[in-house]
């Protein structure tokens, strides 16, 4: 069970039209026999949202003004405030690049708030502020795993720096998303506590890999296996080769298991992959045997065309990118190939219990989302519902003064997440078609400045980069979203 806070990216500033900065932050978790867990922070800035100015050695460079701070019970634990220089550039075109801070803080194990304030300090504008709470707990008696730390390089150290970490200099990779032209997935993580649940002299076992994020099925050609002497602390710096990792969602995971195969502990990163090269292909499907399988039943080109766009909220971006293209062109046994194939995939025993099942659920979402131009399974409220099945509990507020209809769905576990909740919004009721506009969740969309888009409604438009919002009279919104009913 991880309960830790791992790998969380927050991109700050991010709006197209923001004059602020824009910026992305990860933070991990790791732990020291000697000094107990620490946290690390990688902010990477673009240079090109910030100013720079002349400075005394006839160039130019920008200067960030940074807080970061940690709370328990409102009192401050711990916390760093600083300047961040950009690196010195010859003329303000040249500030086409990202600059990086990392920095290490010494935390007990414990529940805190973690807040950023981050401003351009050649820039007469207000800080972004970013607050978010996090949990650092590594028990002294389990086998833990740290974060995982996204490595853009390495090279061995040749001093003590933050940087340094079991003999290397890692430079992080402060992003979740792998552009084609990265054709390399490093990462660096720690396992804890093996020697002292074990005992010295033991072995175990170390299983990483990439699976979908959509099915949690592995990606055969990305499953490696190795076999660990104890140690009080084991470390673990492996890559793989992306070139042929198609485009698509997908969770890096790291297991560790006994002699005896059981499962002590894994962890996961969420990451994103663009290969436009890799693609699903007809003869992917041309032996699959039709005969004797439910899919002969479906003999209307058009029916099945349609059962398959009720499969997009369930499927990955390659299944998603060749239903879209051969939904046009594609014959009837393609498209039965097809979709055997892809309930093959969720269950290779029951294919066809898996579509009853799944067929009922889409039934329920057109029949309580729907909207005079879209099926119910094509509005986000349907998208979410057959992804990941009906929320424990709505909050509904549809008439609520200054602001838009919204609802709040929370869910209280969701794969391996706890606690998610997802923000739907309508600027007019009586079409029932709800935008989702922010959720918690890993791999969904998130907008921190939600609160002030759902009160736009009679109101000025807010400022891009403002923080706090105004109280509005006769507004749930807050209690909603921290003690959803």
């Amino acid at each position: 069970m991880r309960v830790f806070v791992l790998n969380l990216l927050v991109i700050l500033g991010s709006s197209a039209f923001s004059q602020n900065i824009k910026a992305y932050l990860f933070y991990n978790s790791f732990y020291t026999p000697e000094n107990g867990p620490f946290l690390e922070t990688y902010l990477s800035v673009a240079a090109q949202s910030i100013r720079f100015v002349a400075n005394e050695n006839g160039k130019y460079q920008g200067t960030v003004d940074i807080t970061m701070m940690f709370k328990q019970n409102d009192q401050v634990i711990d916390f760093k405030k600083y300047d961040l220089y950009s690196p010195e550039i010859e003329d303000t075109t040249q500030s086409q690049f990202n600059f990086i801070d990392q920095q290490r803080f010494v935390l007990p194990n414990g529940t805190y708030d973690f807040e950023l304030l981050i401003a351009d300090k050649n820039k007469e504008m207000l800080p972004i502020v970013m607050s978010r709470p996090l949990i650092i707990h590594y028990p002294p008696d389990t086998v833990n795993i740290s974060g995982i730390e996204l490595v853009e390089s390495f090279a061995p150290s040749t001093s003590l720096n933050v940087l340094a970490k079991s003999g290397y200099d890692l430079v992080p990779y402060v992003s979740n998303f792998y552009p084609e032209t990265v054709d390399r997935l490093i990462f660096y993580s720690e396992v804890y506590n093996t020697e002292k649940v074990l005992g010295a002299g033991d072995k175990f076992l170390v299983t990483y890999y990439i699976e979908s994020f959509e099915t949690e099925n592995p990606v055969a050609e990305f499953v490696r296996i190795k076999r660990e002497d104890t140690r009080s602390v084991n470390v673990l710096f492996n890559e793989f080769d992306i070139s042929r990792l198609p485009t698509g969602n997908y969770n890096l995971v790291i297991e560790i298991r006994n002699k005896q195969n059981e499962l002590m502990t894994s962890n996961q990163l969420f990451f994103q992959r663009s290969n436009p090269s890799m693609q699903l292909d007809v003869r992917d499907f041309a032996n699959l045997d039709l005969e004797n399988t439910f899919v002969t039943r479906i003999t209307n080109r058009d029916t099945l065309a349609e059962f398959i766009k009720t499969l997009y909220p369930i499927s990955t971006q390659l299944e998603k990118t060749f239903a879209q293209t051969n939904i046009k062109t594609g014959d009837l046994a393609t498209l039965q190939r097809y979709f055997l194939s892809f309930w093959l995939t969720r269950d290779p025993y029951q294919p066809e219990n898996e579509w009853i099942k799944y067929k009922e659920e889409v039934d329920k979402a057109n029949a309580s989302f729907r909207t005079r131009t879209k099926k119910g399974y094509e509005t986000d409220r349907g998208r979410v519902y057959l992804q990941y099945g009906p929320p424990n509990a709505i909050s509904e507020s549809y008439y609520e003064p200054n602001a838009y209809p919204y609802e709040i769905w929370h869910y209280y576990q969701l794969k391996n997440q706890r606690n998610k909740k997802f923000v739907f919004f309508s600027r007019e009721i009586s079409t029932n078609d709800f935008e989702l506009i922010h959720s918690d969740a890993v791999g969904e969309l998130a907008n921190y400045q939600w609160q002030f888009v759902i009160h736009e409604r009679g109101n000025a438009p807010h400022g891009l980069d403002q923080d706090q919002m105004e109280d509005h009279w006769g507004s749930k919104i807050d209690d909603y979203f921290d003690n959803p009913r």
